[in-house]
């Protein structure tokens, strides 16, 4: 009897690439929005200094490679906020709350230089510097959140939770602290921006209607006082006022809104190209690598350039918003919603005033006008929304 023996052959499995899990589930149109306006941004930069530093027979990169180094650091900061965890940094809340609170008052400080009027800003080694205003933004939002989420059941982020009266108001005065420090440099934008986050933050944490409209009263009382009490500059409060008449003072502190409006409009659908535009090349618009980058856009890209970046940052916030409402608790919620408002107010400011239709305040277009200390505040902020998202179900 013959027996014949078939070999056994054993299929070698094949090896799959095995991905961490946090780049598999990273949003990678919000990040790809927000890395692709950081390079836009630096273009524009490059666009509208390089001519200045030119004639005055420095470096015309030397903007281009500061904003170039920026991006970088506020990128690796973003990704370790992502990676250490939303629910790490809210127990660390109060330390971050407590450091800015030292920074701000290091400015106050003989430590603090003084630009534009406003001392707002730390020296820094190789030409570099600190402004913790950009800084609060975050602490805030950390520690309002934190405040905001200590009443009510910390698992689904839909309970109907209203916060108690007295989390509130301790809110309100975590918030009114650096407010009050960030008000005696002065810088009114910053305040603005901070304030509007806070109270899209109240309301998203179920905050009662009655509470909010007293808020919005106590508000434009508190910018009345600001405003005819000395606190501001004479020029700050011409700046504030010229945007509801423009040409009342074309020459003077209508200038900047005036010169911003016909770079846009001089732009056309395409624009003029890239390093080609009249009065971004001729440096007749003031500030325009940080406070109207957005009016070199326009006239140097024209409405198609300043309409993607436009359409870029509405897509960072139409992901926020889907990160916020997809949260797995009522602390990361609260924060991403803080984000999300952060974000869309300032930019709603910059592009508002470069248009004429909001007063000028100095707020930096998100990601896109030069400017380090803002530009690791919005990484920062994109960490946040990342690491929410990585914690709970991906939003689609």
């Amino acid at each position: 009897m013959t027996v014949t023996v078939t070999p056994t052959t054993t299929a070698t499995p094949r090896t799959r690439l095995k991905v961490p899990l946090d780049v598999r589930r990273m949003d990678f149109v919000l990040v790809g929005a927000a890395v692709l306006l950081s390079m836009i941004g630096a273009a524009l930069i490059f666009s509208a200094t390089r001519g200045k530093l030119l004639a005055a027979d420095e470096d015309p990169r030397l903007f281009l490679d500061k904003q170039m180094i920026n991006i970088v650091i506020g990128i690796i900061l973003g990704w370790a906020v992502s990676t250490v965890g939303y629910r790490t940094l809210r127990a660390s809340a109060w330390w971050v709350y407590g450091a800015v609170l030292l920074l701000l008052l290091a400015v106050l400080s003989p430590l603090g230089t003084v630009n534009n009027g406003i001392k707002a800003w730390i020296n820094l080694p190789a030409g570099f510097s600190l402004q913790p205003s950009e800084l609060a933004k975050v602490a805030v939002i950390l520690a309002v959140a934190l405040v905001l989420t200590q009443l009510g059941p910390s698992g689904a982020a839909d309970a109907d939770v209203q916060p108690r009266l007295r989390y509130v108001l301790l809110a309100l005065i975590v918030a009114g602290v650096p407010i009050m420090l960030i008000l005696a440099q002065p810088d009114l934008g910053t305040v603005l921006v901070i304030a509007a986050t806070v109270f899209g933050m109240l309301a998203v944490s179920g905050v009662s209607s009655k509470v909010l409209w007293s808020m919005v009263a106590l508000a434009v009382v508190a910018v009345t006082l600001v405003m005819t009490t000395g606190v501001l500059d004479d020029y700050q409060v011409d700046r504030l006022t010229t945007f509801m008449d423009p040409e009342r003072d074309p020459l003077g502190a209508g200038y900047n809104t005036r010169m911003a409006r016909l770079a846009i409009a001089g732009g056309g659908l395409f624009g003029f190209g890239l390093f080609r535009g009249p009065t971004t090349q001729g440096g007749f618009v003031p500030y325009q690598q940080t406070d109207f980058v957005f009016s070199a856009a326009g006239e140097e890209l024209g409405l198609v350039g300043a309409g993607t970046i436009i359409v870029l940052i509405g897509i960072i916030l139409w992901r926020g918003t889907k990160i916020a409402l997809a949260a797995p608790d009522r602390y990361g919620r609260v924060m991403a919603a803080g984000v999300v408002v952060w974000f869309t107010v300032q930019a709603f400011e910059n592009i508002g005033m470069n248009l004429g239709i909001m007063p000028v305040t100095g707020v930096p277009l998100p990601f896109v006008s030069y400017g380090g200390s803002s530009m690791f505040a919005l990484w920062i902020g994109i960490g946040l929304l990342t690491s929410v998202h990585l914690r709970s179900g991906r939003p689609r």
